[in-house]
């Protein structure tokens, strides 16, 4: 059995991420996610709110995530 439900998954490896005002394809969703947990946890301010709100979307499986409101 998987540890994490197929469903949950991304359909794609890729993620595209947009963070202060920097769009960023990744080629691993993992690696996307270690980047802004680390930038979470580094820095302070607006900075860490930015990088925070991509970590979540992320979370959520979600191919496309930015720090802007839509």
């Amino acid at each position: 059995m998987l540890a994490i439900p197929e469903l949950a998954m991304p359909r794609t490896r890729k993620v595209t991420t947009v963070c202060n005002g920097r769009r960023e394809i990744w080629k691993d969703y993992e690696e996307a996610k270690a980047y802004f947990l680390e930038m979470t946890m580094s820095t302070e301010g607006e900075e860490r709110d930015r990088a925070e709100y991509v970590y979540i979307q992320l979370t959520h499986g979600l191919s496309e995530c930015s720090d802007e409101d839509e």
